[in-house]
C-alpha cells in the first residue's frame, strides 16, 4: 500500500511521481480514503513543484479513470468523434454554434461544458436559459442525442472524472486553482472519458483572459495538447485574443440569441466568426474529415450557408427538451429583462482598451453570473451591441445597451462599463483574433 502522505512528501521535496503512486492517490481520492487536508496538501505540492510532462499524462489518465468513459465504438458513429475547450471569457459563445456546424459537416460533438464562476460565463448557464433544456441528461440520453443530432452539450454528470470534481472543490479553497499541470489534468480527463477522437483548444490571452499574457497562455496551451496528446489523444491548440468580448453580447440569453442570429445568418460578429471558423476548420483537419485546415474552414462555411449547422443545433435542442421550433421563436422563448438602458462613453472618441475582466464583473453584478457555486443566475441580464476595439463612440454611438431589472441596475452596469472603456483621438492598430497555433504532435 502506497500512504498518501509518502506521495505528498515525495511532490513537495521535489521529486517525480511513478504512474502508480499517482494512481494510488486518485483512487484514495475518489473512494475517500485521501482526506480534504492531504488533497489539499498534494495540490499545493503540485502548484509550487509542478509535474513533468510523464507525470501530467499519468495524473490526467488516472482522473479520467475515476469513472465512467464514453464507449462510442458500439454506436458505429459514421464520423469522428470531435470537441473544443475554451480556457474561457466574455461574450465567448463559440460552443453554441461550433458543435451543430461540426455536426454538419460529418462530425460528431459530444461536448461537456461547464458553468461560469468569476467574471467568465458558463456554456450550461447560457443553454438553461432556453425553456425546458436539459443540461445534465443521463448518459443514455446524451450519447443518443449525439447520435441523432450529431452534437449534443451538456454538463459534467456525476459519472465523468468523479476525482476531477472533488479535486477541483478543494482546489478553489485552496488558492491553488491556476496550476498548469492541475489545469490540464481538470480539462482533459473529462475530455478523454467522453470518448474524443480528436481535441482543439482555445486557449484565450488578454484582459479578459484566465492567462492575460501571452507567454502564460503558451504554457498552459503547450501543456494541454502534449499531455492529451501523449495520453491518446490527438489535440492542437489555438491562441485567440480576449482584450475584447468575442460576440457583440456578454450574458446568458442575450448570448444564446447572439448564436441563433450567427446560424440563421441575421447577424454574424466578425471575429466571434473568424475564431469559430479557425477552431472548426482545425478539427475537421484533425478528424481527417478536410486535408487541411484551411479545407476545413471552407467546410465551416457551407455548413453555415446551407442551413445544415441550424438544423442540428435546433434538433439538439428539441431532443433535449427544449421547444421543437426555437430558432423561429427564440426572441419570445428566451427569458428578457423588464428595463433596457444606453452605456455611454464618457467622451467621443475610439475605443482604444477594454478591460473585459471588469465587462464580465459588471454581468457578475447584475446577478449575470456567479461569485460563489451556488448563486443563481438571472440568466435575462447583460449586454447586447458592445463596442469593439477601434469603434467609434460617443452621444448617438453607445457602448452598448444594458438588459437590467430595473434602472438603478442598469444605471450602475452603464457606469461600470464606461469605467472598463479607455477611448482615445485615434483607432488603435487591428489584431487578429487568432494569434497561433501549437501542434500536440512534435
Amino acid at each position: 500500500m502506497i500512504l498518501p502522505q509518502e506521495i505528498i512528501r515525495k511532490k513537495r521535496d521535489g521529486l517525480a511521481l511513478s504512474d502508480d503512486e499517482i494512481q494510488a492517490f486518485i483512487t484514495g481520492l475518489t473512494s475517500g480514503s485521501v482526506t480534504e487536508g492531504q488533497a489539499a496538501a498534494f495540490a499545493m505540492a503540485v502548484f509550487f513543484r509542478g509535474m513533468t510532462l510523464e507525470e501530467r499524462v499519468a495524473l490526467t489518465r488516472a482522473m479520467m479513470r475515476s469513472g465512467a468513459v464514453i464507449e462510442w465504438r458500439e454506436a458505429r458513429l459514421p464520423g469522428p468523434v470531435l470537441d473544443k475547450h475554451s480556457t474561457g471569457g466574455v461574450g465567448d459563445n463559440v460552443s453554441l454554434m461550433l458543435a451543430p456546424m461540426l455536426a454538419a459537416c460529418g462530425a460528431f460533438t459530444p461536448m461537456i461544458s461547464g458553468r461560469g464562476l468569476g467574471h467568465t460565463g458558463g456554456t450550461l448557464d447560457k443553454l438553461e436559459s432556453i425553456p425546458g433544456y436539459r443540461a445534465q441528461p443521463d448518459l443514455d440520453l446524451f450519447q443518443r442525442v449525439v447520435h441523432e443530432a450529431g452534437c449534443a452539450i451538456i454538463g459534467q454528470t456525476a459519472d465523468l472524472a468523479p476525482a476531477d470534481k472533488r479535486l477541483y472543490a478543494i482546489r478553489d479553497v485552496t488558492a491553488t486553482v491556476e496550476s498548469i499541470p492541475l489545469i490540464t489534468a481538470s480539462i482533459l480527463s473529462k475530455k478523454l472519458a467522453a470518448g474524443l477522437q480528436g481535441l482543439v483548444m482555445d486557449v484565450k490571452t488578454g484582459s479578459g483572459a484566465f492567462m492575460t499574457s501571452l507567454e502564460g497562455a503558451r504554457d498552459l496551451a503547450r501543456s494541454l495538447a502534449h499531455v492529451a496528446t501523449g495520453a491518446g489523444l490527438p489535440t492542437d491548440a489555438l491562441i485567440t485574443d480576449m482584450n475584447e468580448p468575442l460576440a457583440s453580447a456578454a450574458g446568458n440569453a442575450v448570448e444564446v440569441l447572439n448564436a441563433v442570429e450567427y446560424l440563421t445568418g441575421a447577424k454574424r460578429d466578425r471575429r466571434l466568426h473568424e475564431v469559430t471558423k479557425a477552431l472548426g476548420g482545425q478539427l475537421l483537419a484533425l478528424g481527417g474529415l478536410v486535408e487541411d485546415a484551411e479545407e476545413g474552414e471552407a467546410e465551416m462555411e457551407r455548413s453555415l450557408a446551407s442551413g445544415g449547422a441550424a438544423e442540428r443545433f435546433e434538433r439538439m435542442v428539441a431532443l433535449l427538451g427544449g421547444p421543437k421550433d426555437f430558432l423561429s421563436r427564440a426572441a419570445e422563448c428566451l427569458p428578457k429583462a423588464p428595463h433596457i438602458a444606453v452605456a455611454v462613453a464618457s467622451r467621443r472618441g475610439f475605443v482604444e482598451t477594454i478591460d473585459v475582466r471588469a465587462v464580465g464583473l459588471a454581468v457578475v453584478a447584475m446577478g449575470g453570473g456567479r461569485t460563489r457555486a451556488a448563486d443563481k443566475i438571472d440568466p435575462a441580464v447583460g449586454f447586447t451591441g458592445l463596442a469593439g476595439l477601434g469603434a467609434v463612440v460617443g452621444p448617438d454611438a453607445p457602448l452598448a445597451f444594458v438588459h437590467a431589472r430595473d434602472e438603478a441596475q442598469a444605471a450602475a452596469a452603464g457606469a461600470a462599463l464606461a469605467v472598463a472603456y479607455r477611448i482615445a483621438d485615434a483607432p488603435p492598430a487591428a489584431h487578429a483574433p487568432v494569434i497561433e497555433r501549437i501542434a500536440g504532435a512534435s
